[in-house]
């Protein structure tokens, strides 16, 4: 079976697009998002309609639930609150009632999804050693997959040491045949990692592996959207620097 990973897309709709047109032909059979469905990004309704009609399997991100306002957005930065206020105040009903349905946590043909963390699986960064044992530690499952980040990371756990590898673009790893993995795709919308193109990844649970992809898309035209939306500046200016 091979699945077409997205996560943090922001509302960003061109890189969305881009990341569609760039998986076909990839034999893909299921679509799972990990999250930060909307959120910075000016076309939320064209992005959930989107995924609604790839009958994409999903989790709640933080950005999600702010803009649904199940959480406060006192721990955002100003820029990400006041893009959250926005999209509560456009999300239309079906895109309201979509994301509504999405849990924190689901479990598809064995693979463990969640946002952040399954310790905190809204707000919560993959990113320390005592995050992972805490994820590691209550993962049931052989293999979980996350985002929030924006960073594409596999780690790997065995025997209670954990390895940290960073893939590159176009880079097929292995999934190991022992001990326990956790991956993340980076991110659609908003990537953080220097690099501007939106990210995504296939996970084939047949062959075991996954590959990090890369796919260009018009940056002028997300940042278009965002300042006519009236969203503030830097999050139309940090598009173009994959920060």
């Amino acid at each position: 079976m091979r699945v077409l990973l997205l996560s943090d897309i922001h509302a960003n709709l061109p890189a969305l697009e881009a990341v569609l047109a760039d998986a076909e032909g990839s034999g893909v059979e299921s679509v799972w998002v990990l999250g930060d469905i909307v959120g910075y990004g000016a076309d939320p309704n064209a992005v959930v309609e989107l995924l609604r009609k790839a009958g994409a399997s999903a989790v709640l991100g933080n950005h999600d639930a702010a803009a649904l306002g199940r959480v406060g957005t006192e721990s955002f930065n100003p820029l990400a609150a006041e893009a959250a206020r926005w999209t509560a105040s456009v999300l239309g009903p079906e895109s309201r009632a979509w994301l509504e349905s999405l849990p924190e946590v689901r479990r598809e043909h064995g693979v463990t999804l969640c946002h952040g963390t399954l310790r905190e699986p809204l707000w919560e960064y993959l990113f320390t050693a005592e995050a992972a044992r805490a994820h590691f530690a209550l993962q049931t499952t052989g293999l979980s997959i996350v985002g929030h980040t924006h960073v594409p990371l596999l780690l790997v756990e065995r025997g209670g040491e954990i390895e940290a590898l960073w893939p590159k673009a176009g880079e097929r790893l292995r999934l190991p045949s022992t001990g326990r993995a956790c991956l993340n795709p980076g991110s659609v919308g908003q990537p953080r990692d220097g690099d501007p193109r939106a990210a995504y990844a296939l996970l084939d649970l047949s062959e075991g592996w996954f590959e990090l992809r890369r796919a260009a898309y018009p940056v002028s035209e997300a940042q278009r959207r965002i300042r006519a939306a009236g969203l503030p500046e830097p999050l139309a200016l940090r598009l173009a620097l994959g920060r």
